[in-house]
């Protein structure tokens, strides 16, 4: 018997993060998004919920839980704001992860208590001003001088890589060449601080305006052996499966964004009156509403679809794929319905679908482009090259 209905501890985890969601971020959330500030008070408070542990074991401060709660708490969170949604995800699925999936023990009982209380955070080094979807033309180069790392080079796009709670960036560099003469990538751990590491300013965003995102150099970074996280030469393998566990995250986090666009709209279309009536009287805004909840509802079986497959231990790359396609679309076709049915008002940064709006484009973009989704599907499927 197929059984959509979440558990009871799922569901009550999804109402806890809601609420607090509607209650602490709501509120507040759009004065940290106008003022490009990132909601330290917010993120101490998922951390004190132990939403940065959920997917991690108790042994090392987790919650026990498991990646499909993650995605639960995301979607809640982006039902309401984006930039507290990703600096979860980045957070825990890119940040966190890593080290949990890859790293020696010693490596684990370092830095992952302070991971999993939201005490601080980690980021992901991966893509390079030149290199976008091209992960693979990585140029930063790590080589090993008398039991060191000595990383050179740069990294662009890099969430939660700046706050005072940063404490580590993991970062995939060319150390040396392969058999067969390609390059050998390998991931170092960087913790803040470490000399020659620098810190551009942050950038000016479209939106995600409250998240965290900064370009980073390398000059000569010297950091011990033993901070080689994961096997070497095995850098590449490690971050397509990091990317493919993230994109069921991302794909939750467009859910969200597409289910805030009908809650904002339903209500809307309650409240405004044109023409003599409420608007929600009309069947236009009717179908438009109608749609948006049928985007947002197969997406989300996108998800958990993907996210099932994990769980269990079976290959999930093409779900992943199309989960994060199918809930990017979704979240940007409901931002552009919504603002449309929200009129002069949806163009207005006050309103929450002004900051839907914005914050949609980068799900078509972050974490694989819709375009690399395809390509993903079609190789699944034993289309192109590389296909299997």
């Amino acid at each position: 018997m197929i059984d959509y209905r979440l558990g009871e501890e799922y569901e009550a985890l999804r109402k806890t993060v809601q609420d607090f969601a509607r209650s602490e971020v709501a509120p507040v959330i759009g004065g940290y998004y106008e003022r490009e500030e990132f909601p330290y008070d917010l993120v101490a408070g998922m951390g004190a919920m132990g939403l940065f542990g959920l997917p991690f074991p108790e042994e090392f401060g987790g919650m026990g839980g498991d990646y499909f709660a993650l995605c639960l708490a995301l979607e809640e969170l982006a039902r309401v704001d984006s930039s507290v949604a990703v600096t979860l995800e980045a957070g825990v699925s890119l940040g966190a992860m890593p080290i949990f999936r890859f790293g020696t023990r010693e490596q684990q009982e370092h830095w992952l208590p302070a991971l999993c209380s939201g005490e601080a955070l980690a980021a992901f080094g991966l893509t390079e001003p030149g290199g976008g979807s091209d992960a693979g033309a990585t140029r930063t180069t790590a080589r090993l001088d008398d039991g060191h790392w000595v990383v050179n080079g740069s990294k662009s796009f890099i969430t939660n890589s700046g706050t005072k709670l940063t404490r580590l960036i993991t970062v995939t560099a060319v150390t040396g060449t392969r058999p067969d003469g390609g390059k050998e990538i390998s991931t170092i751990i960087l913790p803040s601080g470490t000399p020659g590491l620098t810190v551009a300013p942050r950038y000016s965003k479209v939106g995600w305006n409250a998240s965290d995102t900064h370009e980073l150099s390398f000059a000569d970074c010297h950091v011990p052996a033993e901070n080689l996280l994961g096997e070497r030469g095995r850098g590449y393998a490690q971050f397509l499966s990091t990317l493919d566990e993230g994109r069921i995250a991302i794909a939750a986090i467009g859910v969200g964004l597409a289910q805030g666009c009908v809650d904002e709209c339903v209500r809307y279309a309650g409240e405004r009156e044109a023409f003599g009536h409420r608007i929600g009287e009309y069947q236009a805004i009717q179908f438009k509403i109608a749609d948006m909840e049928t985007r947002a509802h197969t997406a989300r079986l996108a998800y958990y679809a993907a996210a099932s497959k994990m769980l269990r231990g079976e290959p999930f790359k093409k779900e992943a794929a199309i989960a994060k396609l199918v809930s990017s679309n979704a979240a940007m076709d409901n931002a552009r319905d919504a603002t449309q049915i929200f009129g002069g008002y949806g163009f207005m940064n006050e309103f929450p679908v002004g900051r839907f709006y914005r914050d949609a484009k980068i799900l078509e973009i972050g974490e694989g482009t819709s375009e690399i989704q395809r390509m993903l599907i079609a190789r699944s499927l034993g289309v192109g090259a590389g296909a299997r």
